[in-house]
């Protein structure tokens, strides 16, 4: 295609023409594209870079330097050759995205079914709010899993899969990517014997903890170089707390903790010969960042998505609007985050023993991936809910006082492809609180010999379901391959508190 062609669709800069023309005559060529097609599709790309930089597609790197070029300050603007070229159905949307009319919205009279694991311990409320997560017009398929409690609009615990190009905030959950990470060291165990103020000191001089934490020194803030941080205002204007808050942790069940592993069997998947191990475990997000994205675009899906007042919670983003692809970019970018976070936390802690990990496994489970289910193209979102697509590595912790596993995912299309996250609760925060005292928590800490520097009575072990009859629950669901006993734990302090739906 000739570059004079390409030059007509709008005001592109000189440097770039040649990579417009590379990427036109590509398609032509090899994908067999009319030149109709192409023009079509560039002009879309230079109407919405964002959206096209940020997924894949057949432009991906040329709307990469499109979208830093506007970034940059330069913008293309389409010619009115370049918007005729944009065809009819793409410009119909476009006009219905800058109207930005909200959309009313009725449940199915007949919710979809859906498999339970663990139903004789999941509380009713769990269960009403999986039922109207299935009588949504989007929804796909469904499970719920043993460890499922009520949240916000899905339960946690609460796996629903939707139409591939439709995402739900508060199906995702507000401390959006909140994870699991474990750090394995070829360190004998006696350490707790030997040493045992060297690994409560690491933890106290090494974690930071509660609302607003932030800490200076970094070992590595690359996460913070990802060109994502300059997609949307939001993420722009969250950048500087973001980069405070790397290597920090939350409150409520969010913790960094040493124990031991036991590996009983060999199974190549771990690749760890059997034994017993010195580990580190956290739990924790992706901190104010994405607390601040839930919030917002939670917002926006209920102003744009009109739903029975039972449903307003499950309110969704279409991805092929600027909203959606705005959520789904920041979504991505907590992920990131999340994980470089742990790894900031680990990094100091094992510096601070002078070891290196021999094995890190981790995973999120609070969030939302594209999959293939049952030969259909979904968006599955996870809420307190761990991957389990086969062979797939994951960590479900227990409690302060309880085992947690690493466990390997059997791909069981009936819980598409996923595992409980935790034990999870058997109490409210509020009631716990009002029920349980300081006294019978220490107890519960001296009879398993666990040492908790900081935490609070609402996470005390007693308000946690049994993990044992959780992991059995789901036998089919994942195998046990190792199980973590936690030592001694670093929680947020009782005055570090925050809303929290966990």
């Amino acid at each position: 295609m000739e570059a004079l062609k390409i030059k007509e669709l709008g005001n592109i800069p000189e440097e770039l023409i040649k990579d417009f023309d590379r990427v036109a005559s590509g398609l032509m060529e090899h994908q067999d594209f009319s030149e109709e097609k192409v023009l079509g599709l560039i002009a879309q790309m230079l109407e919405n870079p964002k959206k096209y930089a940020y997924s894949r597609n057949k432009v991906t790197n040329l709307a990469k330097k499109v979208f830093e070029l506007q970034n940059s300050g330069i913008e293309i603007e389409l010619t009115e050759f370049g918007k005729s070229c944009i065809p009819i159905e793409q410009i119909m949307s476009l006009e219905e995205k800058a109207i930005g009319e909200s959309l009313e919205f009725n449940l199915r009279e007949d919710k979809l079914n859906y498999s339970i694991f663990g139903a004789d311990f999941i509380e009713q409320g769990a269960l009403n709010q999986m039922n109207t997560a299935l009588s949504l017009p989007i929804s796909i398929a469904g499970s719920l899993m043993p460890d499922a409690h009520q949240g916000y609009g899905l339960p946690i615990g609460g796996v629903l899969a939707t139409e591939p190009d439709k995402i739900i905030p508060y199906a995702v959950g507000v401390d959006i990517a909140c994870r699991m990470c474990l750090s394995v060291f070829d360190i004998p165990i006696d350490i707790f014997k030997r040493e045992p103020h060297l690994l409560t000191r690491s933890l106290m001089e090494k974690t930071k903890f509660g609302i607003g934490g932030e800490i200076r020194d970094k070992v590595d803030e690359s996460v913070m170089d990802k060109i994502e941080w300059t997609a949307t205002k939001v993420i722009r204007d969250l950048k500087d707390k973001a980069y405070k808050q790397l290597g920090t942790s939350g409150t409520g069940n969010h913790f960094v903790e040493w124990g031991i592993i036991e590996i009983t069997e060999v199974d190549e998947t771990l690749s760890l010969p059997v034994g017993q191990y010195l580990s580190l475990l956290s739990h924790s997000g992706s901190r104010g960042f994405g607390g601040t994205v839930a919030g917002i675009y939670s917002k926006i899906a209920k102003q744009k998505t009109i739903l029975p007042k039972e449903a307003s919670h499950l309110a969704w983003l279409d991805l092929n609007t600027e909203e959606g692809q705005e959520y789904w970019i920041a979504m991505n970018l907590a992920g990131d985050y999340a994980s470089a976070n742990h790894h900031e936390i680990h990094a100091k802690l094992a510096k601070a023993i002078s070891a290196k990990p021999i094995l890190m496994v981790e995973n999120h489970h609070n969030f939302a991936w594209k999959e293939i289910h049952r030969g259909k193209e979904v968006l599955v979102h996870r809420k307190g809910a761990t991957p389990a697509n086969k062979n797939e590595l994951g960590i479900i912790p227990g409690s302060m006082t309880a085992s947690g596993f690493v466990v390997k995912g059997l791909g069981n299309e009936s819980s598409i492809n996923s595992a409980s996250h935790g034990a999870g609760r058997l109490m409210s925060r509020t009631a716990a609180l009002n029920s349980i005292t300081k006294n019978s928590m220490n107890k519960v800490l001296n009879d398993f010999g666990i040492e908790l520097i900081g935490g609070d009575l609402d996470e005390a072990p007693m308000v946690y379901k049994d993990i044992n009859d959780v992991i059995s629950a789901q036998k089919d669901l994942v195998k046990v391959l190792a199980k973590f006993t936690p030592k001694i734990v670093r929680m947020a302090d009782a005055n570090r508190k925050e809303g929290r739906e966990d």
